[in-house]
């Protein structure tokens, strides 16, 4: 589906003191590199604040003046896309993901109405995790500056009031946003726990790393398992080192990544349950010998 991103990230945040909230880590990354990485296929990624590194190159644009609120924002980010279909995001998302823009960007009304926003499970509607058609948007946003003589200040519902959107129900995680340290700490938290850290690290890691693979956590968590018990316990990261790099050997030769690693973690699988089983039979024998 071809779309255009739009990342609002020039908020004041009063609340946070006036940090650079956008630059604020959760996880190890920024808040912004967070949202960017849940729209990597958006044709033309916009974002829309003071420059700061990124982790993939986007392009840049303020509101005029700048401090001028959401609406300006969103007209400045919009004045910078071709797209019939426009993705506005917030860029304080930390657990946004690329489920939830594909189910934005396909939601069933989205092109019969002017487009589809996230309905947080209290209820709320997010404004800023939403996918657009451009053309109405461009329209109503031209409108309002023809009624009040400017954008600056306008609050998002002047705008949304006026279009016919598509809500999409979330879960808790999706819309949840940093406006507060308490929110930062709660974030920071959430990822750490115990049920979700290790998928929230899969996906850092092959972030920071700039690679795109289905990994398959039990099979890797299995054969570090059984390195560690059938060889030697610094063998598992060892093994697992070995497996990723035989795997990509492989698909550089143009074998399916995926599979790639599902065989190589068979194979090294199979020789840590060989080396264990030598080991235990040397041992009864020697046991035996000993009786």
């Amino acid at each position: 589906m071809s779309y255009d991103a739009i990342v609002l990230a020039g908020g004041a945040a009063r609340r946070l003191g006036g940090v650079d909230k956008p630059a604020l880590s959760v996880g190890g990354r920024a808040l912004l590199d967070r949202v960017l990485d849940a729209c990597p296929d958006a044709q033309r990624t916009v974002v829309v604040g003071g420059r700061r590194p990124t982790a993939r190159p986007v392009r840049w644009t303020r509101e005029n003046p700048p401090g001028g609120g959401p609406v300006a924002a969103l007209d400045a980010g919009l004045r910078a896309t071709t797209a019939g279909l426009v993705l506005v995001l917030s860029a304080d998302l930390p657990f946004l993901d690329r489920g939830t823009v594909r189910t934005l960007l396909a939601a069933p009304d989205a092109h019969r109405t002017d487009g589809a926003m996230l309905r947080d499970p209290d209820g709320r509607d997010q404004p800023l995790v939403a996918a657009y058609r451009a053309e109405p948007l461009r329209r109503e946003i031209a409108l309002l500056a023809t009624e009040h003589g400017s954008l600056t200040g306008l609050p998002l519902r002047a705008l949304t009031t006026e279009l016919e959107l598509t809500t999409v129900a979330t879960g808790p995680l999706a819309s949840f946003d940093c406006d507060t340290w308490d929110d930062l700490a709660a974030a920071r938290a959430r990822i750490r726990e115990h049920g979700t850290v290790l998928d929230q690290w899969i996906t850092a890691v092959k972030n920071e790393l700039g690679i795109d693979l289905a990994v398959d956590t039990k099979t890797l968590l299995d054969l570090a398992r059984d390195a560690a018990h059938g060889v030697a316990r610094p063998a598992a990261p060892l093994t697992t080192f070995l497996v990723g790099y035989a795997a990509a050997h492989a698909a550089a030769t143009g074998a399916d990544p995926a599979r790639a690693v599902a065989e190589a973690s068979r194979k090294a699988a199979d020789l840590a349950l060989r080396w264990a089983a030598e080991a235990e039979a040397d041992a009864a024998a020697e046991e035996n010998g000993s009786g």
